[in-house]
């Protein structure tokens, strides 16, 4: 009734003649005796999988900035309020970085942080008599700024910076990435999402302002986008949609400028999950023609500053 496998007629092959895809020498390293630095650290990780990985976008990154080439940082909000800002400036500091770009909460973070010291509030505790994103000296501070921008010509990250330096009494003025960016020449670019962040429901909030400094914002980043070409990296650090969907259009208007380019380019999605725009708009489309895209799992305030020391540490 049942017709059964004939194991004993099955051909086998010497394992001299199959490919293996991990071997003894990539294994992890234990801890040396005299050896606990962090070079040391990093020449232990087992070479496979993530961790080899990380290692190539680490070597992405150094590369680029040996290179003069572009190095473009997105991000999303948590990982400025989850702490990493100071790894960034240092970043920013060292020349390493070229451009940041981040969404809306990453810069509402990133203010509320530089002027008063603290962010994040419990939205569940606000929502339930309609206080949550109500703050009003952040509301007004951040609306007045991109009115002052569109009057000026200024892009939404440069209106932050600007409101940011002639504040009289800034809590941390060194933990801004916007600010810092600004100061060190590294452009910030703000990209708005209307409706979807705080400041949009005071009372000062300005359509025209917010769409004027964050479209000027757009066009910047496409304009720094050709430096990428042939060696550059894009770190997306945690933005699930809005930074994924507006590099998409960023490429494509440099390509349509420049004759295809930038080509040749590393990117790689860093965040807690992973999600679909991420992957196709950053690790998988820029790159099918030419270059390489890299997704690597895990929490920001981890990873980013692992990342930033590894980069620090190649660099001599």
């Amino acid at each position: 009734m049942y017709d059964e496998a004939d194991l004993s007629r099955v051909r086998t092959v010497p394992i001299a003649r199959r490919p293996n895809k991990v071997r003894a020498e990539e294994f992890a390293k234990p801890p040396a005796a005299g050896g606990h630095s962090f070079v040391d650290f990093l020449d232990s990780l087992p070479d496979v999988l993530v961790a080899r990985d990380f290692a190539r976008v680490v070597d992405a990154v150094v590369d680029a900035a040996r290179g003069g080439k572009g190095v473009v940082v997105m991000l999303g909000g948590h990982v400025v309020k989850t702490g990493c800002a100071p790894v960034l400036v240092d970043l920013f500091r060292r020349g390493i970085v070229t451009h940041v770009a981040m969404n809306g909460s990453a810069a509402i973070h990133d203010y509320e942080i530089a002027r008063f010291g603290g962010t994040s509030e419990d939205v569940a505790a606000g929502l339930r008599d309609g206080t949550f994103g109500m703050a009003e000296e952040t509301g007004r501070g951040l609306n007045e700024a991109f009115a002052a921008g569109m009057r000026e010509g200024w892009g939404m990250g440069e209106s932050v910076a600007r409101a940011l330096d002639v504040e009289p009494s800034l809590a941390h003025p060194e933990l801004s990435v916007i600010l810092n960016a600004w100061r060190l020449g590294v452009p910030a670019t703000v990209h708005a999402a209307l409706g979807a962040e705080i400041i949009h429901q005071h009372p000062t909030a300005n359509g025209a302002a917010i769409g004027d400094t964050s479209h000027r914002d757009f066009r910047r980043l496409a304009g720094s986008l050709p430096r990428l070409d042939d060696g550059g990296v894009v770190l997306n650090l945690g933005s699930a949609v809005i930074m994924p969907e507006v590099f998409l259009k960023a490429l494509t208007i440099a390509r349509n400028l420049h004759d295809g380019r930038p080509q040749g380019f590393v990117t790689c999605d860093l965040d807690m999950q992973r999600h679909y725009r991420p992957r196709m708009n950053v690790v998988q489309r820029p790159t099918l023609q030419s270059g390489r895209g890299y997704e690597i799992t895990g929490h920001h305030e981890i990873m980013v500053p692992l990342l930033a020391w590894a980069v620090v540490e190649r660099l001599g």
